[in-house]
């Protein structure tokens, strides 16, 4: 096995031959976080040079919360027949892309439930009636699991569910659901939702359509470090798959801590045979730093300031992370869980970002860039950041 810091020294190279796993794993468990971090900021300098960090105005638009696939860390599913149990209106979806149109907003990500009361022509109706009403608005709907629970409902393949989706007005397929890839992990937490074969598949077919894809990870499951670097791998895997057909792939990597407060998942773990769940500030920018250093084939990495906090996404932004995500406007499974800010204005993203040193720039999903007007802060929009505590 070889030593850390001959792995630092063979990544910091333009020509660099790519980390196995193996050497992933010695970086989680042997690397100096300081050199780790310096050495993910100069691999992505490579990637994406100059100062600038993008971020992306759109708001999250949860269209139901029932679901069947009861992942015991999720606190915003509600079983059906439930009594807080909902599914809006295609005016009430509306509503809400009107607000975000409002403020100079661009995408929706629109997810919910596996919800088996709806029919697939509801879905596409949805989609239509949004594409007509809100044209501008990129429409990136639903999640791998969303569409293999519509596939289910419905009788159909999930490729056929894509493609009809597809030619409805969805530009693109979020990478919620992957968790970890790794069954060991993947079916103790979520044992309905399917093996993450599954996922990678979906995934592979909304991409062959040209679908905007993104690759996501939970961590802090009681996984080791081993299963962390298997699920890049896999992803990392696919994405090679990608290229060599020429398709896009994933657009971005984006991980985050699993929120415990208030699911079954925090509370099953408080007995006697308790087990570590959950990251903080310093595994999670661990994570993020390797991340950049193992994905040669993925551009984009974001740090996650709705779980994390915007002071620890701007420390990501020093160790692999160039995008900042999105202000979100409304999000409510992440909040379910604990989390209490998970909204944010423009003007704090690019404060966080030009505080710490770089420039901001608006994107679109796709990573396109777009002209960006600096907004001047007033002292009542930003709140002076937490001091950082190490975990």
């Amino acid at each position: 096995m070889s030593d850390w810091r001959s792995i630092l020294a063979g990544a910091a190279q333009p020509d660099a031959a790519r980390l196995t796993i193996e050497d992933a794993v010695t970086l989680y468990e042997e690397a100096n976080l300081a050199t780790l971090r310096q050495a993910a900021l100069n691999k992505r300098r490579q990637i994406i040079p100059g100062g600038q960090v993008t971020y992306l105005i759109d708001r999250n638009v949860n269209y139901t919360n029932v679901c069947t696939i009861n992942c015991q860390f999720c606190s915003f599913y509600r079983p059906p027949g439930h009594s807080e149990s909902y599914t809006q209106t295609f005016e009430q979806i509306s509503e809400r892309f009107s607000e975000l149109e409002a403020v100079g907003g661009i995408r929706v990500l629109m997810q919910g439930g596996v919800n088996p009361e709806l029919e697939f022509e509801w879905y596409e109706d949805l989609i239509r009636f949004l594409r007509k009403q809100h044209p501008t608005i990129a429409l990136d709907c639903f999640s791998p699991i969303e569409i293999e629970g519509i596939a289910d409902v419905c009788g159909l393949s999930t490729l056929q569910v894509l493609t009809r989706l597809k030619e409805a007005g969805m530009h693109g397929l979020p990478g919620g659901g992957a968790e970890m890839l790794v069954d060991d992990v993947r079916l103790d937490i979520s044992p309905k939702k399917g093996s993450a074969d599954n996922w990678l598949r979906v995934m592979h077919e909304a991409q062959s359509l040209g679908l905007t894809t993104s690759a996501t990870n939970v961590i802090g499951f009681g996984e080791n470090e081993l299963h962390r670097v298997k699920h890049m791998a896999r992803i990392r895997d696919l994405q090679d798959e990608a290229n060599q057909k020429g398709w896009i792939g994933f657009t971005s990597f984006i991980a985050w801590p699993v929120q415990l407060e208030n699911n079954v998942f925090g509370r099953r773990n408080r007995g006697r045979n308790r087990i570590e769940l959950g990251v903080g500030p310093t595994e999670y920018l661990r994570h993020i730093a390797i991340s950049r250093l193992f994905f040669d084939n993925i551009d984009h990495i974001q740090a996650s300031w709705p779980t994390m906090g915007l002071d620890v996404a701007q420390m990501a932004l020093f160790g692999g992370a160039d995008d900042a995500g999105s202000t979100m406007m409304e999000e409510n499974v992440v909040s379910a869980s604990g989390t209490e800010k998970t909204c944010a204005l423009e003007v704090e993203l690019q404060d966080a970002i030009m505080r710490a040193g770089f420039r901001p720039v608006r994107r679109d999903s796709d990573y396109n860039l777009l002209a960006t007007d600096i907004i001047v802060p007033e002292a009542k929009d930003l709140a002076a950041p937490p001091a950082i505590q190490p975990s």
